[in-house]
């Protein structure tokens, strides 16, 4: 860009204005990253299922992983589910499923985990945990679950629809 400028002030106009030219035009062949094809608010329906306590229905989204899989596979099942600690309920399934605990370190209102291979723990509170759990999903609103879930045994109804 030939640019016949007089004073100091006008030249550095001229050079930031070629800047911006070489800028834009690079831009324009960089290509836009382009959004993911499904919203962060969509769930594939094959991930998304439902636990009714008494009348209130919670949706949760299964995890990614063989255990969550093998879960979705013993649906519709309904467990009477034991308090623990104040914290969660859990009820020992009819078959096991594949584990591959880790430690969270924070367990969270809505997680659902498998604790060893055979018990499903649905906890209400969020604290910090050192025990170890296998991710199986997680209430996709959890506000109320602790309160539907009550401070006793809860009879708990996991299904597909």
């Amino acid at each position: 860009m030939n640019c016949h400028c007089s004073t100091p002030t006008l030249r550095e106009l001229c050079l930031l204005l070629g800047l911006l030219m070489v800028g834009a035009c690079q831009a324009a062949a960089t290509p836009i990253p382009r959004p993911a094809t499904t919203a962060v608010s969509e769930k594939p329906k094959e991930l998304r299922m439902w636990m009714t306590i008494n009348e209130r229905r919670f949706a949760f989204t299964l995890a990614d992983n063989d255990a969550a899989r093998a879960l979705a596979a013993q649906l519709p099942l309904t467990l009477n589910m034991e308090e623990l600690n104040g914290n969660e309920k859990h009820a020992r399934l009819p078959t096991s499923l594949p584990a591959n605990a880790s430690r969270p370190g924070i367990i969270r209102n809505g997680d659902l985990m498998l604790y060893g291979s055979d018990t499903l723990v649905v906890f209400y509170s969020t604290f910090n945990s050192m025990y170890s759990y296998t991710r199986l999903g997680r209430v996709d609103d959890a506000a109320g679950l602790g309160q539907a879930l009550g401070s006793g045994s809860a009879r708990v109804t996991f299904s597909a629809q």
